[in-house]
Order: structure tokens, then sequence, then C-alpha cells
């Protein structure tokens, strides 16, 4: 079973309500009637597309949930995706940066001086060198990342990858590609 079919099942909310009962425990069609608060009618409606499907086993009013089949889906699908684009061409700072960076936002700081090091300089690239920035764009720039703004700010300038003065902040460090 593949993962977008069992998504387009689950997308019926009275079909999410049958499988979670199932999930939960309930082993007949009047057990999730009760747990769920629908219809015998609505319930074996649903039960009966689960079963077509695969993803329930129904014999008569008993039901059992195929939750192997989620587990199954899942890997199917990871083992079919694309290969995810490098953060850094070097492996070991794309392997932190995966490790920190999920869908272009930093989900937390390293703790670790060296990876946090890693993160910061990838991140220091959002500013163009030889720009000033005023403390607000640098704010904004900053969240599209994390929502610690003020500690990103502070790891920049500590480690030299940004400079301030005034309230105004420029990019003074990490590579630059050419």
């Amino acid at each position: 079973m593949e993962a977008g079919t069992i998504v387009g099942l689950l997308a019926d909310p009275v079909r999410l309500k049958v499988v979670a009962a199932l999930a939960l425990g309930a082993t007949t069609i009047s057990d999730v009637a009760a747990a769920t608060d629908l219809s015998l009618k609505d319930v074996a409606l649903a039960a009966r597309r689960l079963a077509r499907a695969g993803l329930v086993h129904r014999d008569g009013h008993t039901l059992l949930l195929h939750t192997e089949r989620f587990g199954e889906a899942a890997r199917a699908a990871a083992a079919s995706a694309p290969a995810p684009e490098p953060l850094s061409e070097d492996p070991g700072q794309d392997a932190v940066l995966r490790a920190f960076v999920r869908e272009g936002r930093l989900v937390s700081v390293p703790a670790q001086r060296a990876k946090r090091l890693v993160v910061l300089e990838h991140l220091v690239h959002v500013f163009e060198p030889g720009v000033r920035y005023p403390e607000r764009e640098v704010n904004a720039l900053l969240a599209a990342w994390h929502p610690d703004v003020a500690a990103l700010r502070r790891y920049l300038v500590d480690e030299g990858l940004l400079s301030r003065d005034a309230g105004v902040y420029w990019r003074s460090g990490g590579y630059v590609a050419v």
C-alpha cells in the first residue's frame, strides 16, 4: 500500500475517526460507533472502504486495523524519495547542517561550538558582503531561520561573522562564493 493511498483514505473525516478508534483498541463496528459518535451505517461504510483498500481486515462485525501497513508505506515512500540536495559540499558540514536545518529553518542552535560555527557560517550567507543592515532588517532575515533572533545575532557577532556599530550590522566573516 502506498503512502498516498493511506493519506487519501484518511482525508475523509469519517474514515479517519474509524481508523483512530481501531488504533485505540476498538474491535467491532459497534465499538467504533460508540467511541466516535458515528452511526453504525457510517462506520460500516467506512470500514468497507478501508477493507477494500487493505487497511482494515473485516470479518463480519469484527474489525482489525493493519497497523503494519503504515510503517511499510512510510518505508517505501522514504526509499523512493529523491536524495535531498546537499546543504554543503563538505560531507562533514552537510551532516551537521542536516541535523540542525529542516526545510530551510534552524530547528535548534547547536550547543557545541564547532557545530554552531558550521551552522552560523551557513546562516551568514543571507547577508550580502558590503551591505549595511539596520538591526530591524537583521532581525527580519534571522527570523526566517529561527525565532531567537537575539541569540543568533549575538553568536554571529561573537564569532566575527557580522560586525556591529550603532545598531548597524554588516557581514565581516565567512567565505564568499565568487
